[in-house]
This record gives structure tokens, C-alpha cells and sequence, in this order.
């Protein structure tokens, strides 16, 4: 063996495991490729870290990946946020957070698409990316646990602000039914009694009533 050809051996990358997560409510689904053209598809109960993890080691040998090769996982970022990030990247794999909004597909036909297409999609995504082709997504920048809890209150905030909007409008919606447009201020609940129709006799009992729950 010369030794241009052992520096070409020795300078080959190392056979790495691409995996992407589709993450559902009862099941996640794997797809896994080691770069080629076989791929294959293995799902766990969703949250099952500890299955998922033998599903990657699994694909590894069904993909001739060495136990020492690289694992590049990703998914789309959503509702299970990032912890599994954070467990998958202490088991020692290379986790890619996707904002969902930056993949280039028909959201609206994608709802339509099985689970199979979408991970199977999204790891045609990763091995594009995995080559070079760093425009195919964007990558969250995960935070901190610290950094995530710091952000609580402000989207607490958000939050009932936009529910206490939703009961506002209900009960002009309920007023308006009867002729009537008032201010909607914090002490309503205690004028709803006093509130009268446009003919000038009080409201129906169970709207008033629905006032005061909303």
C-alpha cells in the first residue's frame, strides 16, 4: 500500500448516523440514513428517551456505522421544546433544533403528508445539510435552562393578556345582542346588575350570568 493511498484513507471522513425525529403525541418516528440511498424507519412511545436511544445505536448497525461514529439527529422545534435536545446531546449525539418556519414546503399541504413523508422529508434536509448546504434551514439557538425559565413571565403575560381580550369581547358580543355598548372596565362584575337593555328593563338572568363567569 503506497502512502498517498494511506493519507487518502486516514483523511476520509467518518461514517456518521443522520436521524430525524418526527415527533408526535403518542409516537416518534425515526428515519435514519448513514448518507446513501437506504433508509429506514423505526418509531418508540412518545418521551421513551431511553428507547429512542436504542433505536439510534440499532440504526447504527443496521447502517454499518461504527459504535465510535458520529450521530447527527434533528427535528423540528415545537411543542416538546428542548429538552429532548439537551438529553440527546448528553448521550453524546449532535442535535439540530429546525425553526419550522424556515423549511421551504406548503405548511398547509405538509398537515395533509403521513408521518413517513414528513421524517423522511426532514431527513433529506439534514443529509443536504450534513454536506454543506447551510441555507436548506434554520437551527434554533437552544437556550440555557436558565435562559428558558428567564422568559416565563413575559410569555405568562402574553398569554392572559390575549385571554383576557378573548372575554372582553365575548361580553360586548353579549351586550351588543341586547342594544348595548359600555365600557368594559375591572369592576364590571359589579355593575352587571345595574345594566339595562335598550328598551331600558334589565337583562336576561343567564346573560348576566355569562358576564360574570367570562
Amino acid at each position: 500500500m503506497t502512502q498517498a493511498t494511506l493519507q487518502t484513507q486516514d483523511s476520509a471522513p467518518a461514517r456518521k448516523l443522520l436521524a430525524a425525529l418526527e415527533l408526535g403525541g403518542t409516537w416518534w418516528k425515526l428515519c435514519a440514513s448513514s448518507g446513501g440511498t437506504k433508509v429506514t424507519e423505526t418509531r418508540v412511545a412518545a418521551g421513551d428517551v431511553e428507547g429512542l436511544w436504542r433505536a439510534l445505536m440499532a440504526a447504527k448497525v443496521r447502517h454499518g456505522v461504527p459504535a465510535s461514529g458520529p450521530v447527527v439527529t434533528c427535528y423540528e422545534a415545537g411543542r416538546d421544546g428542548f429538552w429532548l435536545h439537551r438529553e440527546l446531546e448528553r448521550r453524546g449525539a449532535h442535535s439540530r433544533v429546525v425553526d419550522s418556519s424556515s423549511i421551504a414546503v406548503d405548511r398547509r399541504a405538509r398537515r395533509a403528508k403521513t408521518d413517513r413523508l414528513d421524517a423522511r422529508k426532514l431527513l433529506a434536509m439534514l443529509c443536504r445539510h450534513e454536506q454543506g448546504e447551510v441555507l436548506v434551514w434554520r437551527v434554533v439557538r437552544v437556550p440555557t435552562v436558565a435562559e428558558e425559565d428567564a422568559r416565563r413571565p413575559q410569555r405568562e403575560l402574553a398569554r392572559l393578556t390575549q385571554e383576557r381580550t378573548g372575554h372582553v369581547n365575548r361580553i360586548k358580543s353579549l351586550l351588543t345582542l341586547h342594544g348595548v355598548r359600555v365600557a368594559i372596565r375591572g369592576d364590571f362584575p359589579s355593575q352587571v346588575a345595574s345594566v339595562t337593555g335598550s328598551a331600558g328593563t334589565p337583562l336576561p338572568t343567564d346573560v348576566r350570568a355569562e358576564m360574570v363567569r367570562e
